[in-house]
């Protein structure tokens, strides 16, 4: 069977993600490709100032990516007050573009194959094969993860180290209300767009590996440009000092 990147007409892009800017070795829509798939929505000024390009040769590029169907363009999401004019767009990798980057390459048979699953043992079957399939991965991250200490940030910056060299392009950053993990690849994405199982059991590695309860805020199989997690801030320890109340109504 033909993999994604036979199937979209396009010839395979090897993406490498590591964390870094693009190299300038690399062909100019390659790199546009990296940034995007490393950091997500990014507007067409912040790709250009990363690539040291003009507006107007960023736009070249951006233009015909998004008529090779490779990238889309959203409205960009502003919190709180936003000044006059119209939001800035930001783009995305579609999720063909994002199929040819890296080296994990899933088609239809994963698909039928869960279809077949949950026609046979229903929605529990999927979700008992979910667990089974992340196990390996949880594995892998918490033997990476063994230094990182007992601290749920600082494990979450462990973990996104682990998941980053498992291709999801990740990071981790401390956010006012917590922690934040962020993956901009998702090697299942179109599959787990059909099977929340599979978020639902991932979700649940992050938990265990970070080691505190965690919240997805937002997923790339449902149509964000990231994943997103959501750490909660931990409860600062009580201090043992004792407060007497001396009463003065005597």
């Amino acid at each position: 069977m033909k993999n994604a990147a036979a199937l979209s007409g396009h010839p395979p892009v090897t993406v490498p993600v590591t964390g870094v800017p693009p190299s300038a070795d690399l062909p100019t829509r390659d790199r546009v490709t990296q940034l995007l798939l490393e950091q997500g929505a990014t507007t067409a000024a912040q790709l250009g100032s990363a690539l040291g390009l003009s507006p107007a040769a960023i736009r070249r590029h951006l233009d015909a990516m998004l008529a090779d169907g490779d990238v889309i363009a959203r409205e960009q999401v502003v919190r709180g007050s936003r000044g006059r004019g119209r939001p800035a767009k930001v783009f995305l990798l579609t999720d063909a573009a994002r199929g040819r980057c890296g080296t994990h390459h899933y088609d239809n048979m994963a698909t039928e194959a869960l279809r077949w699953i949950a026609r046979s043992g229903g929605s529990e079957a999927v979700a008992a094969f979910a667990t089974e399939q992340v196990a390996a991965l949880e594995a892998r991250c918490r033997a990476a993860m063994e230094d990182a200490g007992d601290d749920p940030l600082a494990r979450a910056e462990a973990l996104a180290a682990a998941l980053t060299a498992e291709g999801y392009a990740a990071n981790a950053s401390t956010i006012a209300s917590g922690g934040q993990l962020c993956q901009h690849h998702c090697p299942v994405a179109h599959v787990a767009a059909e099977f929340p199982q599979l978020c639902e059991a991932e979700t649940g590695v992050i938990s265990r590996l970070v080691g505190t309860h965690v919240q997805r805020l937002a997923t790339i199989a449902h149509g964000d440009g990231v994943c997103t997690t959501h750490i909660p801030a931990q409860p600062r320890a009580q201090s043992g000092n004792t407060v007497t109340t001396v009463r003065t109504d005597r």
